[in-house]
């Protein structure tokens, strides 16, 4: 979705194309191979490679080639959108909605939502974070690569926060605390997943906020992003989220209530440090 582009100052004679999009651009190598794919590097309008060398008042240009997933169907379907600009659409993700479409969810997802929205324009589909399907709240999807790539590489450096409000069976104890206990597939499993000494690294930091009915809300911090982390957490523990069918116990007609609250980054952009909000309706 956009197009970057440096004037070249005196500084700047000295390096070739390729160093000044290393200096100036977080550029990934495979966004680098797009570009030089589809004749996006540019100099004053005209084709230049990587080894191309520069001089004081040039203009360097970096186009992204136009694209538009093709396995996501355009589906008008309700799109809470909580903040838009140039670079990212940030949307509110009801409950029974998955992400992506898959086999048996094909034309109601958010991706299908978020094409329709861009009907008009050639759109990639690029979730930041990713939410269960009965999960709701917060989902970034980031409209270049560019975005994206600085987003996910925010979240392996652990700048991107993640924030969520659940409901569990009964207020944990202690009321605050860190969960600190690796995570793998169960082996048997497909979708479960367990508390393993072999798993991956999990932290999961939380608070109670405050009792109702016997059961507790829970501010819950992630600083791992394992699949089912705060589900398998709270049931490790012995607080499963209420509701939880997978990990807890099931009660038919009804699911879990686990929402994403806040998130914190830097725009991929700007690099502004941006917190965006959403509470939950949750339906104790």
């Amino acid at each position: 979705m956009l197009d970057f582009q440096l004037k070249i100052k005196k500084e700047h004679e000295d390096y070739s194309v390729g160093e000044l999009i290393a200096k100036n651009f977080k550029i990934s190598s495979r966004m680098l191979t797009k570009l030089k794919n589809n004749d996006g590097i540019k100099l004053n309008g005209e084709h230049i490679t990587v080894r191309g060398r520069v001089k004081e008042g040039d203009v360097l240009s970096l186009i992204f080639p136009q694209e538009k997933s093709k396995n996501v169907v355009p589906v008008e379907l309700p799109l809470n959108i909580l903040y838009e600009d140039d670079e990212l659409l940030i949307v509110n993700k009801p409950k029974d909605m998955p992400v992506h479409p898959s086999l048996n969810n094909y034309t109601n997802t958010l991706g299908n939502a978020v094409m329709y929205y861009f009907k008009d324009i050639p759109f990639v589909y690029r979730p930041v974070n990713r939410l269960d399907r009965d999960t709701t709240g917060i989902v970034i999807i980031s409209k270049s690569a560019y975005a994206h790539n600085h987003l996910s590489k925010q979240m392996q450096k652990d700048i991107f926060k993640k924030t969520y409000t659940a409901v569990t069976v009964a207020p944990p104890i202690p009321a605050n605390g860190i969960i600190n206990a690796p995570i793998r597939r169960e082996q048997e499993s497909i979708i479960k997943r367990v508390v393993a000494p072999d798993g991956q690294v999990a932290i999961t930091e939380y608070e109670t906020l405050y009792e109702k009915d016997g059961r507790g809300v829970v501010k819950v911090l992630l600083h791992t992003g394992r699949t089912h982390q705060i589900r398998v957490h709270f049931a490790h523990i012995g607080f499963p989220l209420l509701y939880d069918y997978l990990y807890g116990t099931e009660v038919e007609g009804k699911t879990f209530m686990l929402h994403c609250t806040e998130l914190e980054f830097l725009h991929p952009i700007t690099e502004k440090p941006m917190k965006i909000t959403c509470e939950p309706e949750f339906n104790l």
